[in-house]
């Protein structure tokens, strides 16, 4: 059956406007697109919060809360048998804690083995990176060879140079007698302990920061090194010139990491001391860090709020020695440099 269709409308008149339907008035559209706006807005400023959300929830579990209990701790007079029963003490712990001798002896201790195991690390590490970032056959197992020792448990290694310093028969003092040098006892003297306690150290971060300031070298446009053959400059001015000014911050963040490493010692020297002399730094506590001074005062002496002045203690001092760190590189990069005379 034939259908017949509407004529077009003729002398240019538009065609008639289709009904709205029911239910939506005129004032949809605008408060659709204000919805969207809503939404893009809430889009743009909430959702990078909720990507990010998970690691403050995390470090406020972690790191945040075991901060301030720790503080809440050192206000009081704690037994790790009774740690529901506190005795307010004030400041009085952290009074007690600086006129102790044994503090300032753990301190020092953790000075002079930060800096006995940071600087020869540091630097054998940058000659290290040094060598590795030429090009050589077999480069990828040198690189895994040297952060093999980074990867070996403290346990171990600590093990390890406890036998190779021991008085009677370790290989050290063995070696040593080739040469008619009578052995050490590396445990009972200060100096000696300290400076084994530094060569476990040593061996075992300085691959790891040889791969950090490899990483740094390779970042190092190679333009700048041809620039400077072409200027005559050999490879130890090149490495003083352009490889360390180009990798100065991973220094500094190297030197930032050690500084928290030295100020945490605490599974070399235990071990180091094979027994009871391990959580007191020896019979003298000529080898004490802060770290065992902290376990021994909260595990062995069960005073747990004196533990906790401690810890806050060296949590203070790292800060101390990053505000001194930030003032020097600000006055240093705002110090003129002179210019060469020929």
């Amino acid at each position: 059956m034939a259908t017949s269709t509407p004529a077009a409308p003729t002398g240019g008149q538009p065609h008639p406007a289709p009904a709205r339907p029911p239910g939506k008035g005129a004032g949809e559209e605008p408060s659709h697109q204000a919805r969207r706006n809503l939404l893009h807005r809430l889009d743009l400023g909430t959702v990078p919060y909720a990507f990010i959300a998970p690691f403050f929830l995390i470090f406020a579990a972690f790191g945040l809360y075991p901060l301030l209990y720790t503080f809440w701790i050192s206000l009081h007079r704690v037994e790790l048998s009774s740690m529901d029963t506190r005795e307010w003490r004030g400041l009085a712990n952290f009074t007690e804690l600086f006129e102790d001798d044994r503090f300032w002896n753990a301190l020092t201790n953790t000075f002079t083995i930060g800096v006995i195991s940071t600087v020869p690390q540091l630097l054998m590490a940058l000659g290290l990176a040094h060598l590795l970032n030429y090009r050589l056959r077999g480069s990828t197992f040198f690189r895994v060879a040297v952060l093999t020792p980074y990867a070996t448990s403290i346990g171990a290694a600590a093990l390890v140079f406890t036998m190779l310093f021991e008085r009677d028969f370790g290989m050290i003092n063995w070696g040593l007698g080739l040469f008619g040098i009578d052995g050490l006892d590396w445990e009972s003297q200060k100096w000696p302990a300290q400076l084994a306690i530094s060569t476990i150290v040593i061996w075992r971060w300085t691959g790891y920061n040889a791969l950090l300031y490899l990483a740094a070298m390779q970042a190092i446009p190679r333009d700048l090194y041809e620039a400077a053959a072409i200027d005559g400059a050999s490879r130890w001015q090149q490495f003083r010139t352009v490889t360390v000014p180009g990798i100065s911050a991973t220094i500094i963040f190297t030197i930032v990491l050690s500084t928290i490493g030295a100020t945490q010692l605490f599974g070399e020297p235990l071990i180091f001391g094979q027994g009871p002399n391990g959580i007191s730094g020896g019979a003298d506590n000529q080898y004490q860090t802060l770290g065992l001074l902290l376990y021994e005062e909260g595990w062995k002496n069960y005073q747990m709020g004196r533990a906790s002045a401690i810890a806050w203690a060296m949590f203070l001092i790292l800060l101390l020695v990053f505000a001194l760190q930030r003032v020097l590189a600000r006055v240093t990069s705002r110090t003129p440099r002179k210019p060469r005379t020929s």
